[in-house]
């Protein structure tokens, strides 16, 4: 019985954690990397922890707290002839993205436009979106009955009914020598928060981008700050 009560509050805390996210770690698709884009660092990726990139690399011998601007290049869309974004949506998309890379960045660091002394150059791409269904998803996310459905079918696939998502991949370099800082490829999709129910069909795509600009500044100032070791 003991064990029971038990097995139902770490349910109920599992359920109650993942219904407050608009967004959820999902395993990379490494069918759609692109190491066009990452380089020499695509081969040394490796999968990372719980709170970091789904794959990522960390140049060992990267002097960070030498850098304290940053250059942004507009993010690219590598989607593939077989996507099914819409050329309007892409450019939509990656907007989005590198706005909220300027406006989360621009929060611990100076923003420039030219390759200098201190200054890491920042890459980024989107290589696979996938829609949400508007309607059928704010159903599941807002009726009581089609919520716990929901709910059942987070506990047996890990992710919830009609979500969306998007992977995405960033280098940090040097701006001056090219040299590879760091790496990092991730995918996201739609969590349980039923403020992600009433959106539209790439909200859950915009979820995602804005959980990796604020995660990339996190990192990148703790980094370059010496306050954290990777």
């Amino acid at each position: 019985m003991k064990k029971n009560i038990l097995f139902l509050y770490a349910l109920t805390g599992l359920l109650l954690l993942a219904a407050c996210s608009t967004t959820q770690k999902a395993p990379v698709n490494e069918f759609t990397l692109n190491c066009g884009l990452l380089g020499d660092a695509c081969s040394k990726l490796s999968p990372g922890a719980k709170n970091q990139a789904g794959m990522r690399y960390i140049n060992p011998a990267a002097q960070w707290t030498k850098y304290s601007k940053v250059m942004i290049d507009p993010v690219g869309f590598y989607g593939g002839a077989d996507t099914k974004v819409p050329a309007e949506d892409q450019q939509k998309l990656v907007d989005y993205f590198t706005q909220q890379l300027n406006v989360q960045l621009a929060k611990k660091f100076e923003i420039v436009q030219q390759s200098g002394p201190g200054v890491v150059k920042i890459q980024a791409a989107l290589t696979d979106v996938s829609a949400a269904t508007p309607g059928l998803r704010s159903v599941s996310m807002v009726v009581p009955q089609a919520r716990v459905l929901g709910s059942l079918k987070y506990l047996a696939t890990g992710t919830y009914p009609f979500v969306g998502g998007a992977q995405a991949e960033a280098k940090i370099s040097d701006s001056e020598t090219g040299e590879v800082l760091a790496a990092g490829v991730d995918r996201q999709l739609g969590g349980g928060s039923a403020k992600a129910g009433a959106q539209w069909e790439w909200g859950d795509a915009e979820n995602a981008i804005n959980y990796w600009c604020e995660m990339l500044t996190e990192k990148l100032s703790s980094w370059t700050s010496g306050t954290a070791p990777d």
